[in-house]
């Protein structure tokens, strides 16, 4: 049997570091320290080319548990819906109106950091209620 592998979550976006810094707070991560030899990633990115400057950005699960997620700017915009998108576990266990207020009070938090609420899908004779949102580049994600 093969072994487990780690993974890494790759966006494309315009702006690595804000929405680096907006899945930080969604999901208490961390950015990493700058290279070594350096105060800041300000200071790191002024070293590199015009061109590069901003061009990535990393946040980790400090625990060591979670995925990597890795931010590269990319020229082009976003134009049609995700075909991978995270899903934000806040309602696990939860079922009916306990499980919607919780998925309520996280979406209220999100949108203050900038994410967009999107729809609710009620629960059905499949599955519990999600609330589909898109982060602040207009990535798709659901809280579950």
């Amino acid at each position: 049997m093969p072994s487990v592998k780690q993974i890494q979550v790759t966006f494309d976006c315009a702006e690595p570091e804000r929405v680096a810094r907006f899945w930080c707070e969604v999901l208490g991560y961390v950015l990493p320290p700058p290279p070594e030899g350096f105060a800041s990633w300000d200071d790191f990115n002024r070293t590199l080319p015009p061109e590069q400057q901003g061009s990535w950005s990393a946040c980790s699960d400090p625990s060591g548990v979670g995925p990597r997620l890795f931010f590269q700017r990319v020229p082009e915009g976003k134009v049609v819906k995700n075909r991978v998108h995270l899903d934000v576990r806040v309602g696990t266990g939860l079922v009916g109106e306990e499980r919607v207020a919780k998925l309520e009070a996280e979406c209220a938090r999100l949108v203050a950091l900038g994410a967009v609420r999107v729809r609710l899908l009620l629960a059905d004779d499949n599955n519990e209620s999600c609330l589909v949102m898109q982060d602040v580049e207009g990535n798709e994600f659901c809280l579950d």
